[in-house]
């Protein structure tokens, strides 16, 4: 039996041209369906789930009703409302799973606050595009009435970009963690956690993302868990991606991944992350592993048989 923390990708929750509520329901289901089995080998869950298409699909929403009677919200607001919404999806779909196949297991949902550092570098240059896609005069307005960033993105058009800040600490941990150890299937640090600063002794949502996969790595390390286990697009890591040489890695050490992430190889707000979070989590955790595959092959990559491994030497 082992604690297993379980970063789910947008992939896993959303579909190209399914975004409707139904449809993304349908998809968590079908998603939970292949993570059940690992429940009844007996081992104990942890979700991370990202929230890019639907936190998005919460700015628009609030964007075309702003108005001086309904003021848009807040984006830490629709961090939360994004984690309470997909954290439904996700526990109704285990707990009707686990009554269909007769299990006496239980799933809950906790709306997490992750911390971060008010001096973080990301908050003097925000980079991650969100919301809706603007021409450049309507940009300029945008940031001048709004007080928005705004970046062009690659050719699409302009967008507002927020800071992504590295998480410091999961403030919901101690609650995660009772659950866990009490054999709960917990989905958390939704988005990577609605983020926080502390300022004046108080505790405050900012206007920011967090990686989900970073998140879910210091998640791991408060859990003690066994594993970190990247769900992405794609069955294991691969060096000159989508290259006549590209290569699949099956296992390496944290410092080998490393050196293939400072050589280029993947790409940033894609692949980086998910190795940089899985190298640190097995780097700092000696004797736990880290594994990056697709939802397809969870199962098969836990017995070692697909997907990539990363373990300290």
């Amino acid at each position: 039996m082992a604690t297993i923390v379980v970063a789910l990708g947008g992939n896993a929750l959303q579909r190209q041209g399914e975004a409707s509520s139904q449809a993304q329901q349908r998809v968590a289901a079908a998603t939970v369906k292949q993570l059940v089995p690992l429940v009844k080998e007996g081992h104990r869950l942890a979700i991370v789930h990202g929230n890019g298409p639907q936190v998005g699909n919460i700015i628009l929403h609030e964007e075309a009703i702003n108005t001086d009677d309904v003021p848009s919200l807040p984006l830490d607001d629709g961090v939360a409302m994004s984690q309470g919404l997909i954290g439904f999806w996700l526990q109704q779909s285990f707990m009707n799973a686990f009554s269909a196949q007769g299990m006496a297991q239980q799933a809950a949902t906790i709306v997490t606050r992750t911390l971060v550092d008010e001096a973080d570098a990301a908050f003097a240059n925000p980079t991650k595009p969100i919301g809706p896609f603007y021409t450049a005069d309507e940009a300029q307005r945008v940031a001048a009435e709004r007080g928005f960033t705004v970046k062009e993105d690659a050719g699409r058009g302009w967008r507002r970009v927020v800071p992504s800040p590295l998480p410091q600490r999961i403030l919901e941990a101690d609650v995660i963690k009772g659950l866990v150890d009490a054999g709960v299937v917990t989905i958390s640090t939704g988005g990577g956690g609605v983020p926080v600063i502390e300022r004046d002794g108080a505790i405050v949502g900012v206007e920011a993302v967090i990686d989900k996969d970073f998140a879910a790595a210091e998640l791991a390390r408060v859990l003690h868990a066994d594993t970190l286990l990247i769900l992405t697009a794609v069955d294991s890591i691969e060096i000159n991606y989508n290259t006549p040489q590209a290569k699949s890695l099956t296992q390496v050490t944290p410092e080998e991944l490393l050196g293939y992430a400072d050589a280029g190889h993947f790409a940033p707000g894609s692949m980086l992350p998910k190795v940089q979070a899985a190298a640190a989590f097995a780097q700092h955790n000696p004797g736990k592993q880290a594994i990056v595959t697709s939802l397809d092959k969870a199962e098969a990559a836990l017995a070692g048989q697909a997907g990539t491994r990363i373990v300290a030497s």
